[in-house]
């Protein structure tokens, strides 16, 4: 593998100091970020195979999307302003009934080309024909958790059970390590007692985590009062859901005290989408009193139905912008915890922040380069407080995952998206009809 040097960058390290350096080098060996040098302190001859010369970007972790259904790029502004549960019982799920396994493939390439512009470097996916996607990740380069949706009122549910654990146990780890697998129950609502705790025996058996919706709206936590006399957050627990690793807990809109308390007890990462919540009208995650709790937050867009799109760099900033108004605090949810919550929190919330979400000498080379110069961007007192509330998806010039260059200058060097654009054009005539 090729090796690369990126000098004169403003770095942004998002590590355990937060460190910025205004002019720095940074040194790519294989899959790992190698170097990583202060501007004129390398004290040392590099030979890089490739050397990148970034006066006037700003380098950063690859943002790490906690929360996605990848191919519902296909459905895009199909079924916009409608609440949660009309939305899917009446849209979504019968569109999905009539989905392929090539239209899945062609749906995530799309969504794929999407985040690598918008500086994605990992996506956590629960979707339908789970191998297709995988698939995707595998042909882009780009890094990816990856669980099937299982959903307890399916006629077939069983079969798809243990599907998914043999999928998850023979897929773990391909793609140098880029795909992870999971097991992802659809929600506490659509999945029974028994199917849920054989998710806990296939996710031991194949030693992988769980990716599951958790009281995403007020209705979910009413209902499961009244069935079972436990808020959601409560059952999973009692289940012993949370006592696997990792969990990642979607939405997290309607939480008690308690609720919160044990979500960071147990160190279950949650996925905060706030484009999403506000858009179905799900509500406002309590972000603040989980960050104060010490629980694991990352972040993350939900799928391009109900968002509609997959700009990580948009949901950090609503992020930031929706808890100050909420709060009434000008301070709550600051630029550089919520640039956390897109990276390293991200990553953590995953399980794999051992390995990506900092740039950091022996961590894998998933990074991205925005372009500063830039009207909107200019004068840069705080690169921080820029990526946050003024940089865009566009502004993304370069990505790296696992030490491969999958977007140089803004060309993709993994994907063709004429053909992809072609593809996914060809399918929505049946899949709409």
């Amino acid at each position: 593998m090729a090796s690369w040097l990126i000098e004169n960058a403003t770095i942004v390290t998002v590590d355990d100091a937060g460190t910025v350096l205004p002019r720095g080098d940074l040194l790519i060996e294989g899959a790992d970020i190698a170097g990583l040098w202060p501007a004129g302190q390398r004290g040392r001859e590099i030979k890089a195979d490739n050397v990148l010369d970034a006066t006037g970007m700003v380098a950063m972790p690859g943002m790490v999307n906690t929360h996605t259904h990848c191919a519902m790029t296909l459905l895009r502004g199909y079924a916009d302003d409608l609440p949660l549960m009309r939305w899917l019982e009446d849209k979504i799920w019968p569109f999905e009934m009539r989905l392929e396994e090539d239209d899945v493939y062609w749906g995530a390439l799309l969504g794929i080309a999407e985040m690598i512009r918008g500086g994605v470097t990992c996506f956590n996916d629960m979707y339908h024909y789970y191998e297709a996607t995988s698939r995707a990740v595998l042909d882009s380069g780009i890094r990816a958790n990856v669980s099937g949706v299982l959903l307890g009122f399916l006629p077939d549910a069983r079969d798809r059970m243990e599907a998914a654990i043999e999928f998850a146990a023979q897929w773990n780890g391909r793609g140098e390590g880029r795909l992870v697998t999971m097991l992802g129950p659809h929600a506490p609502y659509t999945c029974p007692s028994d199917l849920l705790g054989r998710v806990i025996e296939g996710a031991r058996a194949a030693g992988v985590g769980v990716h599951i919706h958790v009281s995403e709206t007020a209705q979910e936590v009413q209902d499961s009062l009244r069935d079972f006399g436990q808020t959601p957050v409560a059952r999973l627990r009692d289940l012993g859901i949370f006592d696997l690793s990792p969990v990642l807990a979607a939405h997290c809109v309607h939480l008690t005290d308690a609720d919160i308390a044990t979500l960071a007890e147990k160190r279950v990462g949650i996925s905060h989408n706030p484009g999403s919540n506000m858009k179905l009208a799900s509500g406002i995650a309590p972000l603040p009193r989980l960050l104060a709790a010490g629980a694991i937050v990352g972040l993350g867009t939900d799928g391009a139905a109900s968002n509609n799109n997959l700009d990580m760099l948009e949901e950090a900033r609503l992020a930031a912008l929706l808890h100050k108004v909420h709060e009434g605090d000008p301070t709550a949810v600051p630029a550089r915890r919520a640039l956390e919550m897109a990276t390293r929190g991200g990553a953590a919330a995953l399980g794999i922040g051992d390995r990506v979400g900092q740039l950091k000498v022996g961590l894998r080379a998933d990074l991205v380069l925005l372009d500063f110069r830039q009207a909107h961007l200019f004068p840069a007192h705080d690169p921080i407080s820029h990526l946050v509330y003024a940089a865009r998806a566009g502004d993304v010039r370069t990505v790296f995952v696992n030490g491969a260059p999958l977007m140089l200058d803004r060309e993709l060097c993994t994907l063709d998206e004429e053909t992809i654009f072609a593809e996914v054009s060809r399918r929505l005539g049946r899949l709409t009809s």
